[in-house]
């Protein structure tokens, strides 16, 4: 018996044991009435493994959870639902191939007669989408949008909820850019105000400082420390995170970049956008063997679909790509691939990742024609190159053979990159690398690659963190509404110069961000 007025619910000593792994050992977790509890730690900590118990999604091995002084048990999310428990996962749980408006009323759906009234479907979407300063026409295919929109319909799906109690948001933000996150701090506060108790996971410290009420720590799936907000500081949190105080820093480069070829050229790379204007408006940039390359700019700037033209997704696209010395002729994916081009995408679980596949096969499956003899597939030397990336990259994981969902959001993406890696690439195209990631996991990532570009490797980095692309990157170029509107590198590299260039090519009103 638990019964504590400000307390929502209570777990007490979770157990979740998963083959080869204890992904929670003995927690126990407050979920305080009406505040933004915040739930941090490194990647494979336990934060989701320990929603998927309260949101019903998975049942805990050993433990209890409480609800107005009862005990409860969720046997799936129906039944956490029925409680008023929602979830905005980490990896959007959308249907690409239905509408705006199917996807938010999906499992809410109003009836007319015998027959679903869209028209009344169509009418809440609109009303749910405004408050999220996201007017998406409701008729659009979630397919068609792009990531920082899905996420907005993934949140309005929950929103609808009418006895909606606790609200679970895992990683809420990683998709969004800075404008779209002050909308839904503002969503935040008004739910706190209706009663309404949230628990946010996020990676971004500063996020956290800024909306939450009281800080759960986990390491290793065990508690480690709770506090309020307001009476600690960020060194804290990281402390009580990985066990000391890590700090991004600026790796020593030993390569003269200065007098390094030039291993890429793009000249005059222009894409259109539908309706007219362009994705990518004459861009020009250039690559050096073993640079480290970063690209920043706010969501919408064009920077994905930059690498999608260099990849052969966007055979729309015109100018010119110049790989050492020879003009490309870009045509498909395979291509570039066998040409020495990797690209580890931002959506890892649509794009990155066979979710059906093991560990081992995900890691493999961009470089299986390495390992044939004759017609047949070498497993022992699929094998060794696979158990080779994993000890280069760490990566955690128990057995190979274990299916690829087993393993946190940080280290799925490390297989991403463990993909792109055995492809033995000339040019690695790294966008969004870190998102979703754990400030150990972004060192980690941040030293693989300092590491290869060392090894002469040449990196182009897409990031929204500032101080991330400050940490990692030689020299920066920033995209502004499909323009490049800054160079910058050495002492040019500032915060206050990266920050200004991302809003050059900036208009005004509603169509300023693509």
């Amino acid at each position: 018996m638990f019964d504590d007025p400000n307390v929502v619910l209570h777990c007490e000593k979770i157990d979740k044991i998963y083959p080869g792994t204890k992904a929670l050992d003995q927690v126990s977790f407050d979920l305080l009435k009406a505040k933004v509890n915040v739930l941090i730690g490194e990647n494979g900590a336990g934060k989701s493994t320990l929603m998927k118990m309260i949101a019903g999604i998975e049942q805990p091995s050993a433990g209890k959870m409480y609800m107005d002084g009862q005990e409860v048990y969720f046997k799936d999310t129906n039944a956490a639902r029925e409680r008023g428990i929602g979830i905005i996962h980490q990896e959007l749980s959308l249907f690409p191939n239905m509408t705006v408006f199917q996807n938010i009323f999906i499992g809410h759906e109003k009836k007319n007669g015998l027959f679903l009234n869209d028209a009344e479907h169509r009418k809440g979407a609109d009303v749910i989408l405004k408050r999220l300063e996201h007017e998406i026409p409701a008729d659009t295919l979630v397919g068609d949008l792009r990531v920082g929109q899905q996420q907005m319909v993934e949140i309005a799906r929950n929103l609808i909820q009418d006895d909606l109690r606790v609200l679970i948001m895992d990683e809420p933000t990683s998709s969004l850019s800075a404008a779209e996150v002050k909308v839904l701090f503002k969503i935040m506060r008004e739910l706190l105000e209706q009663g309404i108790s949230i628990v946010y996971i996020s990676h971004r410290l500063e996020e956290i400082m800024e909306i939450g009420d009281h800080v759960t720590i986990l390491r290793d799936g065990k508690y480690v420390a709770d506090a309020d907000i307001k009476d600690i500081e960020l060194s804290w949190i990281v402390e009580n995170m990985v066990g000391k105080n890590t700090q991004y820093h600026r790796f020593e480069r030993s390569i003269d970049l200065d007098h390094a070829e030039k291993i890429l050229e793009m000249k005059d790379i222009t894409l259109p956008k539908q309706g007219g204007g362009y994705l990518l408006d004459h861009v020009n940039m250039y690559l050096k063997k073993g640079e480290v390359l970063g690209i920043y700019g706010l969501l919408g700037a064009g920077r994905s679909e930059l690498f999608e033209c260099l990849m052969g997704m966007r055979p729309e696209h015109t100018g010119e790509f110049i790989f050492e010395g020879k003009k490309l002729k870009v045509s498909s994916i395979s291509e570039q691939i066998e040409r020495g081009f990797a690209l580890v995408p931002e959506d890892r679980q649509r794009q990155g990742l066979i979710q059906t596949l093991d560990i081992g096969k995900n890691a493999a499956i961009a470089s299986l024609k390495n390992y044939m003899s004759g017609i047949f597939l070498n497993d022992k030397k699929e094998d060794a190159a696979v158990d080779e990336q994993i000890r280069d990259i760490h990566i955690k994981v128990a057995d190979k053979r274990l299916p690829i969902l087993s393993l946190s959001g940080g280290n799925q993406q490390k297989v991403v990159i463990a993909k792109g890696l055995m492809t033995h690439p000339t040019v690695l195209l790294l966008d969004e690398p870190s998102r979703g990631i754990d400030i150990g996991a972004k060192t980690e990532v941040f030293e693989i690659i300092h590491e290869f570009s060392e090894r002469g490797l040449s990196i182009i980095v897409i990031s929204s963190e500032l101080k991330e692309i400050m940490a990692i990157a030689d020299r920066i170029y920033v995209l502004s509404n499909g323009k490049c509107t800054g160079e910058l590198s050495g002492d040019e590299i500032t915060e206050d110069n990266l920050v200004l260039a991302s809003y050059a090519g900036l208009g005004t009103g509603a169509g300023a961000r693509s």
